[in-house]
């Protein structure tokens, strides 16, 4: 059913003539060309003056923070050794049938040769790494790969350093028995995601655009009308891109990759939003039977509050990340804050002032006009007249406690039965997990981890200093052995191998007082289960220790899986520190609107309840049936973030309608009035949004796929489920304590006292009658 017949009475109460609202629906519809000329002349200076939105996080210092303990542990072994032993970019040559000596011992000299001199920037350094025993005795193959670690200046970008692994390959790999396969770790991985971002991005755009201007064409069954949303969406895009640009240039923010196809939903379907409920008002003012400039002035007159209220609730509800440690996340907070306002902003002037140049022709090839009436001597209002629609017949069950208790139950059943996959929930970063099957990258990880072991492309760094512990062999040999016997390690390279002789200078420090190994993890270096494995060797370690001449030794860890496992429990204490910081600026926001304590708190738990039932579908789907070790660590913070914001932007179009009915009639009656009407417009636009976000998972990542299922499958509980069945519930069973301590209900109370007195004395005259 088209969102105007599901609104046409949403907006009932005409404003005082003399309100702010109403006079800004009038200036607007009496200066549209201004407002749009305005508009045009704008968006020009803002793209010759402020820069494009472009895409941060160049650097892994993007993602992880630089004060971590395994970033202090790989300066102190640069400090010691005088290069670094993590290497975020390698070199693999494989040949399945076998490399011959003569070519290992050949990528092993060049490998060398490069550390005896000064190299073109940014490259540093190489240690070469042959997959034959008794460096992996474990491993399946034999004499068949050589991984050379390319180590590059930490300051220069994931171009550079996949450009010089390129010419390592042009100057010392080029013979025809080289058989190199490609460029594999985490730089190389980061380097792919932000390619295919870029590359698919403008695809998203079109796809998006389309799938608007399908479901608001069918839903008002117009064509204009999704000439208006898109118009709008298009230019907040334009705007949001500049001005985003200049905000960052001027804070020093750098926008992550992952965020741009994000806030290209976002905006997008926050626009549209905003352009179905005006829309709808218009409709359902022109089948009221108000005139075109009347209807226009109430139409955006009673909706532009309610949206301005709602923008700057989601603006709120997304700054929230702000509240958290990590810089990652803190990038994420500014820039959809200000994707939203840019989007409310366009929303209440461009937007009615397109619609006031249409006029009518909105609806085009649709006619709205007004139905058969009741004759004027009929006491009940048009407004008030509800259909016995489907939905309504539905509402005015919930209304009577014992079937809402039912529903409210069962519901809460259904979400907490999809919530509990999220209990055993892992996070990774996943950076070479969630490029394509087929990307070169991905590619090349899999076949050293058949040559080698999964870990092989980012191995750990173990870093051990103290007095003359460079000296301590046999306890250094010892160790080693203890370590590769824990759960969860494929090899250690370290000091038990002729290649760690002191002449080198790798493993034993010149001054006698640091040694350091290699461990390479048995699972992918960073995903969850390695994570799992390094914290568990982490707190293990000082029982290694034990009965060696180390006892006294200090140890730290270096490398991607000690920075990813650090990370994950930044992440961790972000979450909750977010969540909270979420929760209590939309709960203030809501308590602001609503003028109310108790309803903002039911209505915050059933959005935090849909929240965690989308993340426990998206954690069965991806972890539990797909088989990925985790999620990526980023999808929660966006969903809870985006997920408990825009419920909120539905509550202030839900219940505040509701509020708005009951100033003049019983609770449950506003109830059975408000909902239907309301609940059915916020559907149109959630699946619009729905939609919107839905169609990240066309960017072939699954970081942008789990976050598709979760925004999807969140926005649709939210509106299909907590909308139309948990809220009424609770409404009718908390009453009218829900607008405690406001006044909004009181009227709607004492209106009930009346009738009810009303009945009870008409009942008492009729039984005087009888008798």
């Amino acid at each position: 059913m088209p969102a105007f017949t599901a609104a046409k009475r949403w907006v009932r109460a005409r404003p005082p003539r003399g309100t702010l609202p109403r006079r800004y629906a009038d200036w607007i519809r009496r200066y549209r060309w201004l407002v749009l000329a305005a508009w045009v002349i704008a968006v020009p200076l803002l793209t010759t003056a402020a820069p494009s939105l472009g895409a941060g996080g160049d650097q892994l210092a993007s993602v992880i923070p630089l004060d971590s303990p395994a970033i202090q542990a790989e300066i102190r072994s640069v400090e010691e050794f005088g290069f670094p032993l993590s290497s975020r970019t390698a070199v693999l040559q494989h040949n399945p049938d076998g490399m011959s000596a003569y070519t290992r011992a050949q990528s092993v000299l060049d490998a060398v040769s490069v550390d005896q001199g000064p190299q073109p920037y940014p490259l540093l350094g190489a240690i070469p790494i042959p997959n034959g025993p008794p460096l992996f005795g474990q491993s399946g193959e034999r004499g068949t790969a050589v991984l050379t670690y390319l180590f590059m200046r930490p300051s220069s970008g994931f171009a550079k350093q996949q450009s010089a692994a390129q010419d390592y390959i042009d100057e010392y790999l080029n013979g025809p028995n080289d058989s190199v396969t490609g460029v594999v770790g985490s730089i190389p991985a980061r380097a792919e995601q932000a390619n295919i971002v870029e590359r698919w991005l403008p695809i998203l755009e079109i796809l998006t655009v389309i799938a608007i201007a399908g479901l608001v064409a069918a839903n008002f069954r117009s064509v204009l009308a999704p000439v208006v949303a898109l118009a709008g969406s298009a230019l907040a895009f334009v705007v949001m891109v500049r001005v985003a640009g200049l905000v960052g240039v001027m804070l020093g923010i750098a926008v992550p990759a992952e965020l741009e196809p994000l806030l290209v939903a976002l905006l997008l379907g926050i626009v549209t939003d905003y352009t179905i409920f005006y829309i709808s008002a218009l409709a359902a003012r022109k089948r009221a039977g108000d005139t075109w400039n009347d209807g226009y002035v109430e139409a955006i007159g009673s909706f532009t509050p309610i949206i301005i209220a709602a923008g700057i609730t989601v603006a709120a509800g997304t700054a929230a990340l702000l509240a958290a440690t990590s810089d990652f996340f803190r990038s994420f907070g500014p820039p959809m804050a200000l994707a939203v306002l840019v989007g409310v902003l366009v929303s209440i002037t461009f937007v009615p002032a397109l619609l006031a140049v249409l006029g009518p022709h909105v609806f085009w090839p649709s006619r709205v006009s007004r139905p058969d009436v009741p004759a004027e001597d009929t006491p009940v209002p048009w407004s008030d007249r509800v259909e016995a629609t489907k939905g309504s017949r539905l509402v005015d069950r919930l209304t009577h406690k014992p079937q809402a208790i039912v529903v409210l139950l069962l519901c809460t059943a259904v979400l907490g039965l999809m919530s509990l996959p999220l209990t055993h929930a892992r996070l990774g970063i996943g950076f070479t997990q969630s490029l394509p099957a087929d990307n070169p990258v991905k590619v090349t990880s899999s076949v050293a981890a058949e040559a080698y072991a999964p870990g092989i492309t980012s191995p750990t760094t173990v870093l051990l200093e103290g007095k003359d512990v460079a000296l301590q062999f046999d306890a250094l040999v010892e160790l080693q052995r203890r370590i590769e016997a824990q759960p969860g390690v494929a090899a250690v390279v370290g000091p038990s191998l002729n290649l760690t002789r002191r002449q080198l200078g790798v493993f034993l420090s010149d001054n006698d007082d640091a040694a350091r190994m290699l461990v390479v993890l048995s699972n992918d270096p960073l995903e969850a289960l390695a994570i799992q494995d390094l914290g568990a060797l982490e707190s293990t370690f000082p029982t290694l220790l034990e009965g060696t001449t180390l006892e006294g030794a200090t140890f730290s860890f270096a490398g991607d899986t000690a920075l990813a496992n650090g990370l994950i429990d930044t992440t961790s204490d972000d979450l909750r520190r977010i969540a909270l910081a979420a929760l209590v600026v939309n709960l203030l926001l809501l308590v602001g609107f609503l003028r109310a304590l108790v309803a903002p708190v039911y209505l915050l738990a059933c959005s935090a309840l849909a929240l965690t039932a989308s993340l426990g579908m998206t954690t069965m789907v991806f972890q539990d049936l797909l088989g990925y070790d985790g999620l990526t660590f980023y999808v929660p913070f966006a969903a809870a973030v985006l997920l408990v914001a825009l419920g909120s932007d539905y509550n202030i179009f839900g219940v505040g309608h509701v509020w708005e009915m009951a100033s003049r009639r019983p609770l449950l009656e506003a109830v059975r009035v408000a909902v239907p009407q309301s609940t059915r417009a916020i559907t149109a636009a959630g699946i619009t949004l729905a939609v919107s976000f839905g169609l990240l998972a066309v960017i072939p990542l699954r970081s942008f796929r789990e976050l598709a299922l979760t925004m999807g499958v969140g926005i649709m509980i939210d509106v299909l489920i907590v909308r139309s069945l948990m809220v009424p519930s609770l409404l009718t069973l908390v009453g009218y304590v829900s607008g405690w301590p406001g006044t909004h209900l009181k009227n709607a109370k004492r209106i009930e006292e009346e009738e009810a007195a009303i009945a009870e004395l008409n009942a008492a005259a009729l039984a005087r009658i009888e008798s």
